[in-house]
Parts: structure tokens; sequence; C-alpha cells
């Protein structure tokens, strides 16, 4: 076992404990079953099930591809199953499962056709062949999961209800803004990579001109606008559940996305004049038009 796979056998139990915190915390003051279970606790432990699942025959055949599609499926389930096992017909549950469910099927499927057209994501070249090391991606997407629905997850499963309001109409234009980011940055780059001539070429105009991962940008903004629209009904330890957002920020800015794409790129383009310039100009996430 060397030092990478020792890493990944350490953290897993601490991804677990996080996780039963989360779970624990975030079922403060919310609906629970006739046998007792709060709802919310059992939609956390069955995004880490849906992941476990998954894992055993993807690492049976030493594949990645169904990571990001699991992902979305994930999200989708667990909102799902949130509303459905809660019984409500709240405008701010109904409207919360929607939107996580638009966003998960939009972008799984996109990073799933993604995948199946490159034939493999680099990120799993050296992950996918190793027990603990691919365990440990699972299990940390069913983390991903459980903190990014966080907020969202604890006003569906809330026994408060309130009426939708101000608050919830800014958080659901947070929403929008941070969705059309993200689903924009992805088009114009599935359009440049189309393009042959743009093959060996790293992509630096539209909202890639205003930063070097609008995509990400779009994802933290809208993950935002769910908190917001959750806050008014969330009372207590369900508070906690408002570190979703920051969660996603540091998650894709000091764990994955961003840091590893950014050595990806300084690899492959790193002390080219362009490609220098363009990292000179442009922001690494928080977005700022071109100058001129």
């Amino acid at each position: 076992m060397d030092e990478n796979e020792k890493r990944a056998v350490k953290a897993l139990p601490i991804i677990m404990v996080v996780g039963v915190s989360l779970a624990l915390l975030g079922s403060w003051g919310g609906i629970r079953l006739s046998n007792g279970i709060p709802l919310y606790a059992l939609c956390i432990g069955l995004a880490f099930v849906i992941q476990w699942i998954v894992f055993i025959p993807s690492f049976l055949n030493k594949t990645e591809k169904f990571y990001d599609l699991t992902g979305g499926i994930t999200y989708i389930t667990v909102a799902a199953v949130a509303v459905w096992l809660s019984g409500s017909t709240d405008f701010r549950s109904i409207l919360i499962m929607a939107l996580v469910m638009i966003w998960a099927a939009r972008l799984s499927s996109f990073l799933f056709r993604r995948i199946q057209a490159d034939g493999h994501d680099g990120r799993f070249d050296k992950i996918k062949i190793s027990f603990p090391r691919l365990l440990f991606v699972w299990t940390l997407q069913g983390l991903w999961v459980s903190f990014s629905i966080a907020a969202g997850l604890a006003a569906i499963t809330s026994v408060d209800k309130v009426p939708f309001g101000v608050i919830g109409t800014i958080g659901l234009i947070v929403w929008l803004i941070g969705f059309g980011f993200e689903a924009v940055a992805d088009w114009q780059k599935k359009q440049f990579r189309a393009d042959p001539a743009n093959k060996g070429r790293f992509i630096e105009n539209g909202l890639w001109s205003w930063s070097r991962h609008p995509n990400y940008f779009g994802e933290i903004v809208l993950w935002l606008g769910i908190a917001i629209i959750a806050l008014p009904v969330l009372q207590g330890w369900q508070y906690v559940t408002l570190i979703s957002p920051v969660f996603v920020y540091l998650l894709l800015t000091r764990l994955s996305g961003v840091p590893l794409l950014e050595a990806r790129s300084d690899a492959k383009w790193g002390g080219q004049p362009d490609y220098e310039a363009y990292k000179e100009r442009t922001p690494i996430l928080f977005p700022r038009p071109p100058s001129g």
C-alpha cells in the first residue's frame, strides 16, 4: 500500500464522522418517520449508500464513466425521497426539489456525455486501479452531495413551513444567476472543444475571459441561492446546514476542481506567453469583465 492509499484509508473514517455529524445536526427540528428515524438523516445515509453500491462495479471494471452520472442521480433521488416521505406540498420544498433536479440532470448528463466522448477522465487514471483510493473518492462524493444539498434538505424536512416571501425570491434570483453562469460556461467550452481548429488550445473567450473557472463560480452561486431559499424555515442546529455553499467553495477551490485543473493546464501550457498572459489578466474564479 503506497502513501496515497494510506492517506485514503485514514481519511475514510473522518468523512464518515463528518457525514454522521451533519445528519444529526440537520435533523434537529425536522420530520421523523413513523419508526422514529429522522427523515434528514435517512436522506444523508441514502446519499452514501448509492455511492457505495455503484462503487462495486466501477472498481471491478476499473472505470470512472459513471461517477458524475451517479452523483447527479443521487441529488435527484435524495431530493425526491425527501419531498415524498415528508408528504410536503409546500411551495418552498417543491421549488428546492425542482431546482436541484434541474441542475443535477443538466450537469450530470453533460459530464456523462463528455466522458463518453473523451473515453476517460484524466483525474481517475491512477485512482481507479486502487481499491482504497477509488472507495475514498466515491465516499467523498457522498459527502459532497450531503453538504451541497444540506440547507435545501433541511428546509424540505423542516416541520416549520412559512410563506416564500422576499428572501425566497432573492434566493431564486441568485440560483438563476449561478445556474445560468455554469450552463453558459459549459456550453461555450463544449463549442470550443468541438472545433478541430482549437485542438491543443485553451479557451479564453466568452465567460472564460471573465474567469478561468466560470462554471465553478456558477456552481458556488447556485448553491448559495438554495441556502438563501432555505433560510427562513431553518431553526436551531439546522443553521449549521448553511455551510453548504461554503463547503462547495472550499471543495472546488482547495481539494477538487480548480487545483487539479490549474495543475493540468500549467503542465500543458505553462511557460507559453499567450497562456501566461491569459492567467495574468483573468481571475482564477470570481469573474471580472475583461479589460481592453
